[in-house]
């Protein structure tokens, strides 16, 4: 990543347009390739995870009566302080009604608007149109499932949190109008837009060197936003049900060494994307040895993210962003979900940017080496490293495209997904019960409630969940 950083005066619209006028096949092509590849979603139905309590059972999206409206900007929904994600749910069933289909093609057009934002963002910062459209593939399909369930459509508005990090060099009024603007839908579209401020004072303090004292005055207000977001989103945790809890009764110490391997298991599916799940079930005991790896890894990483940091700011800029985004799903302020890998969806953007910058530089000094020892006498050949990144962005592109819709099938109703996450993590109580749920919706209630009893015997489930199988299994028996 080169270090030169001088932004666009003309500032973010002008560079949209600009990026629109002067890539518009290659947008067109981009339009396409998202289409095929999500647009089956389309014919989708809702899942039974939070897509009911979201939309279907939603008082909230039904009415545009200015009382309900005040209910929207100041209900929490499913735990969540989400009022612009609500209202977003509310324009699609003015539109839709209760067809799904409507809800993905809405999900699968935001995430086309973070595809292209992505791309202005890394262009933006690197200077480097190629290492741009290099990223695009991996955020296309690494966390693709933020397309498929409409409860993730909260994560899909963080088109607004990154149109917030594209206006961070901002200079006029009206730019800095704009970011502010920009943050606050992003806060009030996910509570994760809380590490914006952070983010933004890492790029004005590192890379825009801004003096320490101007950097963090010019965030006070900002986080102090943020601050209220996230102590309203944690009075909203008021239930405990559904996910996995385990690590509840752990200290933050515990919690933390926990949080070092999961981390490592995020890159791990950044980098070789495997067998994907609603949810995950990662030990949080006996992992002693992997807690003692993984925390001397991200120490010596750290290290050398400083050490290059002072050459290149952007490196530790990205280093430092990877982590912050992560922060809110690290179980510091307890939730219902110890690991998903649809968190990674805004931290694969300055992952893979990272990884790409480090793949060009290393093709740069080997054309340098061969036109030094091999070929020597010659002038540098333009096409060597687009002809390289060329056949790595194809490679990747089929590599994801096959795993994405391998698994988008999964989401096609409720049954078919609890149908797959059974077999991926059983042990899960939550899952047999969404199974039970699936199978009881579609009137098979005596295979709903062989396969409560069965998770009793078989499956560790707490208090709630025991008693959750009990009840469904008396009201169940007794419809038979």
């Amino acid at each position: 990543m080169s270090n030169q950083i001088q932004p666009d005066q003309r500032g973010l619209p002008w560079q949209l347009l600009q990026a629109v006028k002067t890539e518009w096949r290659a947008c067109c092509l981009l339009v396409l390739l998202v289409l095929i590849s999500f647009g089956m979603a389309i014919n989708f139905d809702f899942v039974n995870w939070d897509d009911p309590w979201y939309v279907i059972h939603n008082p909230l999206v039904k009415s545009w009566h200015p009382e309900n409206l005040q209910k929207v900007a100041t209900q929490v929904v499913t735990r969540n302080y989400a009022p612009l994600t609500v209202f977003s749910f509310l324009l699609d069933h003015s539109v839709y009604g209760l067809w799904a289909g409507g809800y993905h093609l809405t999900n699968i057009l935001l995430h086309l608007v973070n595809v292209v934002l992505v791309f202005l963002l890394i262009t933006s910062l690197t200077k480097n149109r190629m290492l741009g459209w290099a990223r695009r593939p991996c955020f296309l399909f690494i966390c693709s499932v933020e397309t498929w369930s409409d409860s993730s459509r909260k994560g899909l508005l963080s088109a607004l949190y990154l149109a917030s990090l594209c206006t961070a060099q901002k200079r006029s009024h009206l730019e800095q109008i704009l970011w502010f603007l920009c943050f606050i839908g992003a806060l009030l579209s996910k509570a994760l837009a809380v590490v914006v401020p952070a983010i933004v004072f890492c790029y004005d303090y590192w890379v825009a060197k801004v003096p320490f004292r101007e950097a963090v005055r010019k965030q006070v207000f900002p986080g102090c936003c943020a601050l209220l977001l996230l102590v309203i989103t944690m009075l909203a945790q008021t239930s405990e049900l559904g996910g996995v809890r385990d690590h509840f009764g752990m200290s933050k110490l515990e919690l933390i060494s926990v949080d070092t391997v999961i981390m490592s298991k995020y890159v791990q599916m950044l980098l070789w994307p495997g067998t994907r799940s609603v949810l995950y079930d990662p030990p949080t005991s006996g992992i002693a040895w992997n807690v003692v790896i993984s925390a001397m890894c991200w120490l010596l990483t750290a290290l050398l993210f400083v050490r290059m940091g002072k050459r290149q700011p952007l490196i530790l800029f990205a280093g430092a962003t990877f982590i912050l985004l992560l922060i809110p799903v690290l179980n510091l302020f307890p939730i219902t979900t110890l690991m998903n890998d649809r968190y990674l969806y805004l931290p694969s953007i300055p992952f893979f940017a990272l990884i790409f910058a480090g793949a060009m530089q290393l093709l740069e000094r080997l054309r340098d080496r061969i036109l030094v020892h091999v070929l020597p006498g010659k002038s540098r050949s333009g096409y060597f490293l687009p002809a390289v990144f060329g056949v790595l962005v194809l490679a990747l592109l089929t590599r994801f495209s096959w795993q994405t819709e391998r698994y988008l099938t999964v989401w096609r109703d409720g049954l078919t997904l609890w149908q797959y996450t059974s077999t991926q993590v059983p042990e899960i109580p939550v899952v047999q019960i969404q199974l039970a749920n699936s199978y009881h919706s579609q009137g098979d209630s005596e295979r709903a409630v062989n396969i409560l009893r069965h998770a009793l015997q078989q499956t560790k489930p707490d208090e709630l969940d025991r008693e959750r199988m009990q009840q469904k299994i008396r009201e169940w028996s007794s419809v038979k």
